[in-house]
């Protein structure tokens, strides 16, 4: 009888102990990714709930025709749309070659002051290469055209 109590408290120690495991290593998962996850937004969902100043999140949309002006140095300004709504964006740096007006391009930075001030910028890297979130927030505002395949 004390050999089946044994084994019992045995089985109850390695499963509480299975279970305090599994939580230490959720909640240091969970800790390491906090600022490692991003989400998207389009133009259109920015400019209808305004993120606060201190999130960072990525963008994406389409190079508004127009807007791109190049500044001194390396200040680069446009707007990126959804053909809903049009987003300013500032951005200090390099852009990638293959950006330029009427192309997809996704943002990584905040939204402060009716701005998008950018961190990060990346455009499309082939002729038919588009972010599926761009994707589908261009198609939800009616103005996504499919490219037609090459032969």
């Amino acid at each position: 009888m004390a050999l089946m109590s044994l084994k019992k408290k045995r089985r109850v120690q390695v499963v509480a102990l299975a279970a305090v495991a599994l939580t230490l290593s959720t909640a240091l998962i969970g800790y390491a990714m906090r600022d490692g996850i991003n989400f998207f937004r389009s133009p259109s969902e920015v400019v209808e709930a305004p993120p606060a100043p201190t999130e960072t999140f990525r963008i994406g949309g389409l190079v508004e025709e127009g807007t791109l002006v190049r500044g001194q140095g390396e200040s680069i300004t446009f707007s990126v749309t959804d053909g809903g709504a049009s987003v300013p964006v500032v951005f200090t740096g390099v852009l990638p070659d293959l950006f330029e007006e009427n192309q997809g391009m996704v943002g990584t930075g905040r939204y402060v002051d009716g701005t998008f001030e950018a961190s990060e910028i990346l455009a499309k890297h082939d002729e038919t290469y588009m972010p599926k979130e761009v994707t589908d927030a261009l198609k939800e505002q009616g103005v996504y055209r499919e490219s037609a395949p090459e032969s």
